[in-house]
């Protein structure tokens, strides 16, 4: 049957895998079992046939690619449980890392990354990142491919030596905000970030993988490094969760999921975050399950996510959290208010009382109607519950069916490359190939347009660009370069 158990109380708890896309909430204070409730949820969808997607915080998450150990605290378990089935088992697992370290490269073009998500990732103020908006319409309007940290640090050293002209036809650009774009940018590579930057670009494709016996491919991201840089952490999910947004067609309601998001450390997405950007969030968790994916959350407090987004959040587990201080008990009291009454139990009360692997559940059941909340004692996992060593973890990344497409970086021309054999005014008007004077390229004195777009002695370099930028955006050659995702989530609009 197409549904997960996820332990018993009173009786059986279950989410149906119809309802998966409904997304869900799992929640609790520190070493109450959020984990483990996580890894049940991933295992559940996987041998469904679900993929996965989910982020390892604290590098536990990787044991699901090794199978477990019984013990007689496991078998008492799954005989109070009454789980029939139940098998010591690995799950069909890819690593993944932004710094290429513990999994494969997680990559994206500067472009698809865009302006505004990137501004965030560089933590700049309104002006920086108007600054930025100038320099990706500029390298839009002129073909520029912006590939990586080294053609956006090309392109931005561009803007100051043309802002007169750069100012004039597209707006106020100051030395001091280029300055400032350009330090935060070696902030971000002295930290590692550029890996994350640059080609082959991670295609969703790879992450709604099937293995041979039908199971779900579980995705686990190294994030016991990445999550030491929240900004980027959040960033690269948000990023990931709006290319899903913008790239994945209409299905509407299926048996189950067509990918099983997880999130977390939830909170991260939201600090900081604008009132319009979280209004974004909102509409594409509203959105995003009729085409067929599911998101999670897991944070330690239940009102660590918006109350737009909770009201959102169809099924939820929610571990212990201890009232010991105001903070403690509003959360508590959040909590008891987000679950469908149940007349036998006292969640205020309880939740401050649940053990290690107990949990309040509630999922939607037929019709799409919430359960009233279980106390309930969770599954155990089939796999390893516990971090991998090195040389497993290596094992594990030389069987998987990506590493020969994303392991080696590739570096192909683009605006670094242009820029960096001629530097030029920005305003002048394009010349067309019959117009251009030969005497004038020698010397480096025509437009960036008269580069781009050609002369005599340039058209070598026009083929080149003009197959490059046909390879980017397809039919739109060398006009406009695929802005990727942030349009749906950030309001922008796809280039």
């Amino acid at each position: 049957m197409n549904e997960i158990l996820i332990g018993k109380g009173e009786k059986p708890v279950q989410l149906l895998a119809k309802y998966g896309n409904r997304h869900g909430l799992v929640a609790g204070a520190t070493g109450t079992g959020k984990t483990i409730s996580l890894i049940v949820l991933a295992e559940g969808f996987s041998r469904l046939g679900v993929p996965i997607f989910i982020a390892d915080v604290k590098g536990d998450v990787a044991g699901m690619a090794m199978a477990g150990t019984s013990n007689e605290k496991i078998r008492q378990r799954v005989a109070q449980i009454g789980i029939k089935d139940y098998a010591q088992e690995a799950s069909p697992v890819l690593f993944w890392d932004l710094y290429g370290k513990a999994g494969h490269p997680v990559r994206a073009t500067v472009s698809e990354i865009g302006p505004t998500l990137l501004g965030r990732i560089l933590e700049l103020n309104d002006t920086q990142t108007g600054i930025l908006e100038v320099a990706f319409k500029m390298a839009d309007d002129r073909g520029l491919l912006l590939l990586d940290i080294d053609d956006l640090r090309a392109l931005l050293g561009f803007v100051a030596d043309n802002r007169k002209e750069i100012s004039t036809q597209y707006g106020l650009v100051s030395t001091q905000s280029v300055a400032a774009i350009q330090r935060a940018l070696l902030s971000l590579e002295r930290e590692g970030g550029q890996a994350f930057f640059g080609e082959p670009a991670l295609e969703l494709g790879d992450l709604m993988r099937t293995d041979l016996s039908g199971r779900g491919i579980v995705n686990i991201l190294a994030a016991d490094q990445l999550i030491l840089k929240p900004r980027l952490y959040s960033s690269f999910l948000l990023w990931l969760l709006s290319e899903l947004f913008e790239n994945l067609p209409e299905v509407g309601d299926l048996d189950k999921p067509r990918l099983v998001f997880f999130f977390d450390e939830a909170h991260l997405l939201f600090e900081n975050a604008t009132p319009a950007l979280r209004q974004r969030v909102e509409q594409v968790i509203r959105i995003i399950r009729s085409k067929g994916v599911g998101v999670y959350f897991c944070s330690q407090f239940p009102d660590d996510v918006p109350k737009e987004i909770l009201g959102q959040l169809g099924n939820r587990i929610q571990h212990a959290l201890r009232a010991y201080t105001p903070r403690d008990q509003k959360a508590v009291r959040t909590a008891a208010e987000t679950f469908v009454a149940n007349p036998k139990l006292d969640v205020a009360g309880v939740i401050s009382q649940l053990g290690v692997g107990e949990a309040l559940v509630s999922t939607l059941q037929e019709k799409g109607v919430p359960m009233p909340v279980e106390r309930t004692m969770i599954c155990p996992p089939r796999c390893r519950m516990g971090a991998l060593t090195p040389e497993e973890r290596m094992v594990v990344r030389t069987r998987s069916p990506v590493g020969a497409k994303y392991d080696s970086p590739v570096n192909r021309e683009s605006a670094y490359e242009i820029l960096s054999r001629l530097t030029v005014p920005a305003g002048m008007p394009v010349a067309e190939p019959d117009q251009a004077q030969p005497e004038q390229q020698s010397k480096g004195s025509g437009s960036l347009g008269d580069l781009i777009w050609g002369t005599k002695r340039r058209q070598g370099l026009v083929e080149t660009m003009a197959k490059q930028a046909a390879r980017t955006v397809g039919s739109q050659i060398g006009r406009k370069i695929l802005r990727g995702a942030l349009g749906g989530i950030l309001g922008g609009s796809r280039r």
